[in-house]
């Protein structure tokens, strides 16, 4: 469903070269994996013998034995359709060769021989087995000058069996010979390397994956070193986000033999970077780590990564072996689908990823201020979220630039919806920063502005609420002018997305620090920007450091900071364009209209960066907020974002210049490029 598909990883008790116990195992374990929805089952290099039996993998009986198992796996497992990869010697051509097999349905459907052999003292593989390269580039067997043609051996009992480690698999509603003509997102293509290939400067994974391999497989004994299990844990995760792919990597456990080294079944499976699934090593027991990888969202990642389309796969793909159709996943189990995807997920790294974001805003501005040359920097307060982490954002800027705070010019232009919390707040921020602050009263040149044009004050439309936007934005603008500044642009990501701004009015500033920002990633940083207010204070306790008064507050007004920063972060979202309740609370709730931000967010996230289609969105909204939105709340937030993402385009296709944070941007010069007028009736029909 949704191209999700389980993966699964497996660490089997055995015995060294006892072939009949470890198959036994390997069967149990498989059909274990594959009741829980496992498509794909990994299991460990050279695990039907063991990976330590050293030269008795020079002994007939042993071969033969290897052999049998393999016919037996493979007829235990003809009722399933998970594909299981088993590790195994093989003699191909009167060489004997470290391979991974393929089965799925009863049939041995590949086979894989490991390209590079160790040369160490403690793993001599090239004492017993030779390079599967030849093989894998048709030079045994085949013509002269068909480099791209097919290897099959003959396996006694399970017939003629491509060489391959390239594996296609047909599509889930179509019967394609070849999958990598197929036009269904979900297609899975598997790349298969062994324990070394990884560890070599050019992995095979690396060209298999830009022959389309979206998901790598690793069938591995590495033995267990000081430090070794976070190395290798990095290489997986980083080969995987070289490759755009999933890596399945499995290893062989505490049963394999402990002359000379111990092995700790070490299992993983990552996607793009992240690690999804990871085993606890030096286990007992057989252990399975599952994880459910989306193999849609790696296809739609890579359409955009130039990279992936300028390599000429047509000789990997000659030689790929073709398997029957996955099963896709159901239902989500195990995988972590995270409900604020903006936000930096490990709280150990929260100050680092802040300070990481916060600095690109400062060097941006900085750069921006000494080539324009400007004077000052003007900012429109309204004490809310968004700028209230502008103004943030310029006055680090400023020590930056080891200029005075009060070259900085605030402006709160109260109007009909200003409350008190709001207007306090901004007052009391500005003040606490050092900057100027001037209050200029908009109400009576709006009230002047709707007798001009005609308009009925009473009547709280969108006209209503645009006068006071473009008022505003007229104020900031001449104030700029006369004063030799530029005007530092407030709105955030999700804004811009959304279109959630007043044309010409707060869609325009002359630099925004915080168009690449999502609104739940602002919130994040101001709530860091607080709890760092409070650490200062605790570090420094009543008494400033000397040779930072210039640079910092004091530590009495680090709690005041801190306490309305957080004040902000717990203000209603608004843009106080219709007057206050009877209570003088806020009336005109942003998340009341729209839905919530949080939700926005996490449809931007997806939709833009792995284009995934709205009955995605929904499915995994729903995953993500289990418990915390309704089915109801998330469809119609939804189809709020779809409809509004599609017709406010013409905001963003003159938006101004500002940094690039993260992965997303909307810029329409360099991320974002998309018609105003395209039609969105094909999104609003899968909702």
């Amino acid at each position: 469903m949704f191209g999700f598909y389980r993966f699964a990883s497996v660490s089997p008790v055995l015995k060294v070269a006892d072939t009949a116990y470890n198959t036994e195992e390997i069967i149990r374990s498989a059909k274990i994996a594959a009741s829980n929805g496992a498509a794909f089952v990994v299991f460990p290099e050279l695990c039907i013998t063991g990976y330590t039996c050293s030269d008795l993998f020079h002994q007939e009986l042993l071969l033969q034995n290897n052999t049998r198992a393999l016919v037996r796996i493979a007829d235990a497992l003809k009722d399933s359709d998970a594909v299981i990869a088993v590790g195994l010697p093989l003699r191909i051509f009167g060489r004997l060769y470290n391979c991974a097999a393929f089965v799925q349905h009863g049939r041995v459907v590949a086979i894989t021989p490991k390209i590079h052999l160790p040369n160490q003292r403690e793993f001599y593989e090239k004492r017993h087995f030779s390079s599967g390269r030849d093989l894998l580039r048709g030079a045994c067997g085949a013509s002269a000058g068909s480099a791209a043609s097919i290897v099959k051996c003959a396996i006694e009992g399970a017939g003629e069996v491509p060489v391959t480690n390239f594996i296609t698999v047909r599509g889930r509603a179509f019967d394609y010979s070849n999958c990598a003509s197929c036009s269904d997102g979900s297609e899975v293509r598997i790349g298969v390397e062994l324990c070394e290939d990884l560890w070599t400067p050019a992995p095979p994974s690396g060209e298999l994956a830009l022959a389309g391999a979206n998901v790598i497989v690793n069938l591995s004994a590495s033995d267990a070193l000081v430090g070794k299990r976070d190395y290798r844990r990095n290489l997986v995760m980083n080969q995987s986000a070289r490759c755009i792919a999933a890596y399945v990597y499995a290893s062989a456990g505490v049963h394999e033999s402990t002359t000379d080294m111990v092995f700790s079944g070490h299992l993983m499976i990552a996607e793009n970077g992240s690690m999804l699934a990871e085993s606890r090593p030096f286990s007992r027991e057989t252990e399975i780590v599952y994880a459910d990888v989306d193999v849609e969202r790696l296809n739609m990642q890579r359409l955009s990564e130039g990279s992936f389309q300028d390599f000429d796969s047509r000789s990997i793909i000659a030689r790929a072996a073709t398997l029957d159709c996955l099963r896709g996943c159901d239902t989500l189990q195990y995988r972590y689908v995270s409900p604020t995807p903006f936000v930096p997920g490990n709280t150990e790294t929260r100050d680092t990823s802040c300070t990481e974001i916060f600095n690109i805003q400062c060097a941006g501005l900085a750069k921006r201020l000494e080539a324009t040359r400007s004077k000052r920097a003007v900012i429109g307060l309204s004490g809310g979220l968004d700028s209230t982490l502008a103004l943030l954002v310029v006055a680090e800027t400023f020590k930056l630039l080891n200029r005075p705070a009060c070259e900085i010019l605030a402006l709160t232009m109260p109007g009909f919806g200003t409350t008190n919390r709001t207007r306090n707040n901004a007052v009391e921020l500005a003040k606490l920063l050092g900057v100027e602050l001037r209050t200029v009263d908009i109400q009576k040149a709006c009230l002047q502005h709707f007798t001009d044009i005609g308009h009925d004050p009473q009547k709280l439309d969108v006209t209503y609420e645009n006068v006071q936007a473009r008022e505003r934005t007229q104020i900031l603008m001449d104030i700029a002018n006369s004063e030799g500044g530029i005007v530092i642009g407030t709105g955030d990501l999700s804004e811009i997305a959304l279109g959630w701004s007043t044309y010409n009015a707060d869609h325009m500033s002359m630099y925004a620090v915080n168009c690449d920002i999502p609104k739940t990633l602002v919130r994040h940083i101001v709530s860091w920007y607080a709890d760092r207010a409070v650490q200062n204070l605790n570090q420094t306790g009543a008494e400033s450091i000397p040779d930072q008064k210039a640079t910092r507050l004091a530590s009495s007004d680090e709690a005041v900071l801190a306490a309305v920063l957080r004040d902000i972060l717990d203000t209603p979202v608004s843009p106080e364009l219709l007057p206050a309740d009877s209570s003088g609370q806020i009336a005109q709730k942003t998340e009341s209209i729209l839905g919530a931000y949080e939700l926005h967010d996490f449809f931007l996230y997806h939709f833009a960066k792995y284009g995934a289609a709205p009955e995605k969105l929904s499915y995994l909204a729903k995953y993500a907020f289990k418990g915390k939105h309704t089915d109801e709340e998330i469809d119609k937030a939804l189809a709020v974002f779809i409809s509004r993402f599609f017709t406010q385009q013409f905001k963003r296709s003159c938006i101004p210049d500002g940094p690039k944070v993260g992965t997303i941007s909307l810029s329409p010069r360099a991320d974002w490029r998309m018609p105003s007028d395209a039609s969105f009736g094909d999104w609003l029909k899968e909702i």
